[in-house]
């Protein structure tokens, strides 16, 4: 697939977002139609496109890295933007951007006559840019970056009717407690730094995912660095995913329009951490102790959430 191609998956909704807020809603008004319709081709453009990387995929293309440009440079440490295309990302991809896709054309009906149209389309191009980044990011800086984006992108859209005091509680009670969760992602990106001698040995990157990988084949990776990092990864996973004891702010997040209870819930936010885990899961496959926590974390969160349903 052509480089062009991939990096335009990311930047449509981008240029989506910067429209919208630097042009659309200065110039034609917070009620703006047009944010709509814009934010609706970029994200169908982007759906195609993804659909355009999966069929190459399934074709055989392999894993495939697009560097974009060196970012940061200090010493022999660089911290280079690039994108991974692997069977993991192209079907995400088209998760995203489908679910993300039909969530905005039927916002069009739902949120006409609202005098927030522009600025809730823009939230929408933004969170979209940010999951899409997350999940084309083939580093573990970059995810952490584009992670952050889709907490604020949520923030923003769950937060929406930031007059309802309700509401306003919602996106912050969201906000913190991922935060929160994101700490320990931090932390397991501070840890492999701090592991960083053991992967130059091998002439490898502790941040980028392809040399984690090949880090974990050739042993360069002990197995308690792969469980403490793992560890903090799924802190993470944890908050986005709304997992036991991280789950309250979900049913919060109703508190928002509906199509974006609908975004959140189904198949992008809460996804991310499902695809953070997935990313990284040959690091969990290291360490027993992290797999056994990811097993007792998911098990209590379905018997408590199930057991709600009953009486809710």
């Amino acid at each position: 697939m052509p480089e062009p191609a991939v990096w335009s998956i990311l930047f449509l909704p981008l240029a989506s977002f910067l429209l919208i807020a630097l042009v659309i809603r200065p110039t034609l008004g917070a009620a703006s139609k047009l944010s709509g319709y814009v934010t609706i081709l970029a994200v169908g453009a982007s759906f195609v496109l993804s659909l355009w990387a999966l069929s190459n995929t399934i074709a055989g293309d392999g894993d495939v890295t697009y560097p974009l440009y060196t970012w940061i440079t200090a010493g022999e440490f660089k911290f280079t933007v690039g994108i991974l295309m692997d069977p993991l990302t192209a079907v995400m991809l088209v998760v995203v951007t489908s679910v993300s896709l039909m969530v905005q054309v039927y916002s069009v009906g739902y949120m006409r006559g609202d005098g927030g149209y522009t600025r809730y389309y823009a939230s929408m191009s933004l969170f979209t840019m940010a999951m899409l980044g997350l999940v084309l990011a083939n580093n573990l800086l970059q995810i952490f970056v584009f992670w952050e984006l889709v907490g604020l992108g949520s923030y923003l859209l769950i937060g929406f009717w930031f007059d309802r005091p309700s509401a306003a509680a919602a996106a912050k009670k969201a906000f913190v407690m991922t935060r929160f969760a994101d700490f320990g992602l931090l932390l397991a990106i501070l840890y492999l730094f701090f592991n960083a001698d053991a992967f130059a040995a091998k002439g490898l990157d502790p941040f980028v995912i392809t040399d984690i990988y090949e880090a974990i084949e050739t042993g360069a990776i002990s197995v308690g660095v792969a469980q403490w990092v793992a560890l903090g990864i799924f802190a993470g996973a944890m908050g986005k995913s709304a997992q036991f004891p991280l789950h309250t702010w979900l049913p919060d997040a109703m508190e928002g329009p509906t199509p974006v209870s609908a975004l959140i819930h189904a198949a992008t936010m809460v996804a991310a951490g499902v695809f953070l885990v997935a990313r990284f899961f040959p690091l969990f496959e290291m360490s027993p102790v992290a797999m056994n926590t990811v097993a007792l974390i998911g098990g209590i969160t379905a018997i408590f959430a199930a057991s709600m349903g009953l009486v809710s």
